[in-house]
């Protein structure tokens, strides 16, 4: 069993899109002249290795995200404008040899653009493309092309299994639901015969600052009672499975982490 984590390079934002810290967005006048705080918002994929198949969690965003992201106009409070040549998906995927064909499950923890912006490369090529049920329900519910960061031109007309609750796809890799960011988030546990649990939290928990204890929301939240429980959820998991926790958009946190192609977690 290996797991490899595919650092996609980062988006920049204001800081307060992830944190809605006391102090962050309230300024007394004294500051009112003080810069915003933008962010390296780090993005990253996970491909996991196992006897029974081969499993890629979430699919980053796309090389043509300006053009792509320009009818929602969340290009200019994301621009995903640090990253590399190798960093986009399809290369890191590249450089461990490894094609769309040869992929058993696309798991998308969500299906905002900075998650699922890659999934169309995987339509027809017998991966299995997997969404929780209510996130499904949600994103292909609305009226018109987009609904804040859910984008259907990343996903409408392909065809997605569903998951509810949590569930074991693979031995050893189970998809936890964590509603609260969107309907239908989920987070996913790895147990790794050496390097014990990871789980990977998504947007379910952005950053280590969100994580507290006591933790601290962001301004995309779409039931923020349900994304508690689910921070409370995720904790509780993590504390009893001694789980090293990852979150989704922790720069620092990436920089410290084994990365692909040049290692891996087994």
């Amino acid at each position: 069993m290996k797991l490899h984590i595919l650092d996609c390079g980062a988006m920049s934002c204001d800081l307060t899109w992830l944190l809605l810290k006391p102090g962050r967005s309230l300024r007394p006048r004294s500051q009112r002249t003080k810069p915003v705080e933008w962010y390296r918002c780090a993005t990253h994929a996970v491909l996991v290795e196992t006897e029974e198949g081969t499993l890629l969690w979430d699919t980053s965003c796309p090389r043509d995200w300006e053009t792509r992201w320009a009818p929602t106009g969340l290009q200019e409070y994301f621009p995903y404008d640090q990253v590399s040549d190798e960093q986009y998906l399809d290369a890191n995927l590249g450089r461990l040899g490894v094609s769309p064909e040869s992929l058993d499950y696309v798991v998308l923890s969500h299906l905002h653009f900075d998650h699922a912006g890659n999934v169309r490369t995987f339509a027809g090529t017998g991966a299995r493309l997997v969404v929780n049920d209510k996130e499904k329900e949600f994103a292909f519910g609305y009226e018109g092309a987009f609904k804040g960061a859910h984008l259907k031109a990343d996903y409408e007309g392909l065809d997605f299994e569903t998951v509810s609750g949590d569930t074991e796809i693979l031995p050893g890799v189970t998809l936890i639901e964590a509603p609260g960011h969107t309907p239908g988030t989920m987070a996913m546990r790895v147990d790794l015969p050496e390097s014990g649990t990871m789980i990977f939290t998504s947007d379910a928990v952005y950053m280590g600052d969100s994580y507290g204890p006591p933790s601290v929301p962001a301004t995309i939240v779409d039931d923020l009672g349900a994304w508690y429980a689910s921070v409370e959820k995720i904790r509780s998991i993590a504390e009893r499975s001694q789980a090293q926790v990852i979150f989704g958009h922790d720069t620092d946190q990436l920089r410290s982490m084994r990365t692909a192609p040049h290692g891996h977690y087994s």
